[in-house]
């Protein structure tokens, strides 16, 4: 099942590869929640996923508690009155001013398939800032919404950075991380999509995180582009290396194929 959140990056295109080199056990747990591709296309009993978005979370918890009525009330956005410039800017503004829960929850939804290419990027304040999208018809996701509320009622979702997560595992978690990924060249860094991004220090802790914890049983699961840095970092993993299609740059014809790997981590050595 396609994830109900448009999410440049994400991983349906390739959750056959993922799910394939994913050990055994009694929970996934995913500190990098972002659209949810991997936990919607899996069976683990239980499932723990965690994101720096708060927002993303939000949403999250507000679909599992209230399902059929807030499908409804995300729908009722999408009419054609709000398909406009105008329209999606107030709301926009809107979302970024409002502190009601299920209405900013909501609006995520507008904003995510009415907006600019499914981005979904804050600004250095941590203002929503995607320009309108100006698509004919966007698409309400009903179904998939509706995939994700039956899913989740196996699942915990929690606001918290990558490393509370990871020292928080217990015997029989199974850990997919897939982290805003290194950059390619110095202007292809999309890290923003919660204020703060992520950066190269953070990325070695993950790596360091990721072998500390299959050492103690404790597999890890990472994505990421194939780059200098990540050959070496996860060096001590067991790599897959495939070609996915990239879709995030503006120039239609710059948008070919770039090299990701699939890292896991079981008994790995420092």
């Amino acid at each position: 099942m396609r994830p109900f959140l448009k999410w440049p990056g994400g991983k349906y295109r390739i959750v056959n590869a993922i799910r394939a080199r994913l050990p055994k056990g009694k929970r996934l747990v995913e500190p990098f929640a972002g659209s949810g591709a991997v936990f919607l296309n899996t069976d683990y009993p239980a499932y723990w996923l965690s994101d720096s978005n708060a927002d993303l979370i939000n949403l999250y918890r507000t679909l599992q508690s209230q399902g059929e009525e807030f499908i409804r009330y995300c729908r009722s956005f999408f009419v054609p009155e709000n398909n406009t410039p105008e329209r999606y800017y107030e709301l926009r503004e809107t979302f970024n001013n409002t502190k009601d829960v299920v209405l900013k929850s909501a609006l995520l939804v507008y904003l995510n398939r009415h907006g600019y290419n499914g981005l979904v990027r804050y600004n250095a304040q941590g203002s929503y800032n995607v320009p309108f999208g100006q698509y004919r018809r966007p698409y309400f996701p009903e179904a998939e919404m509706r995939y994700f509320y039956q899913k989740s009622r196996d699942a915990e979702f929690t606001v918290a950075d990558f490393t509370e997560v990871m020292a928080a595992a217990r015997p029989g978690d199974v850990f997919y991380c897939d982290p805003p990924y290194v950059p390619l060249s110095e202007t292809a860094n999309f890290t923003t999509y919660s204020a703060g991004g992520f950066s190269m220090d953070q990325q070695a802790e993950l790596a360091r995180l990721a072998i500390e914890l299959s050492q103690a049983g404790i597999p890890v699961l990472i994505s990421n582009h194939e780059t200098e840095f990540t050959n070496k970092a996860y060096q001590s993993a067991s790599i897959t290396r495939i070609q996915v299609q990239r879709s995030i740059s503006c120039d239609g014809n710059n948008r070919g194929k770039a090299g990701e790997v699939l890292a896991l981590f079981e008994g790995a050595r420092l």
